[in-house]
């Protein structure tokens, strides 16, 4: 499974943005999908997860309420609704897929995506 994810980029506080994981190859209806998050000298943070019938979500405490994650079945693909971005959103998104449930713990995750900054401006 390959992934590739995008739609970084520099927003103010605030704002809103989409982040796009499109995943390609062997890809199956028991996958989950995950997005995490690192900035600098921290942990890889776990952002939210669906699984891959879209019928089951999980968000950090973080995150609730601001970010939608959902999926295109048709088009493979898991996006990240960023909305009401703030300063402390700034990092690194990365996109992850596993067999099972979308958990929070990086290390059971079997494919990840490259990174996509986001930058959120005061």
């Amino acid at each position: 499974v390959q992934l590739q994810a995008s739609g970084g980029g520099l927003v103010q506080a605030g704002g809103s943005l989409r982040l796009s994981c499109a995943a390609s190859g062997r890809t199956y209806s028991s996958y989950a999908m995950g997005w995490f998050r690192q900035t600098p000298g921290k942990e890889r943070e776990f952002v939210a997860g669906i699984v891959w019938s879209g019928a089951n979500t999980v968000y950090a405490a973080s995150v609730k309420g601001r970010f939608t994650i959902s999926k295109d079945n048709a088009m493979n693909t898991v996006y990240l609704q960023m909305n009401r971005l703030k300063p402390e959103d700034t990092a690194v998104y990365f996109c992850a897929g596993r067999v099972g449930w979308p958990v929070s713990r990086g290390s059971l995750y079997d494919y990840w995506g490259q990174g996509t900054l986001v930058t959120v401006s005061s």
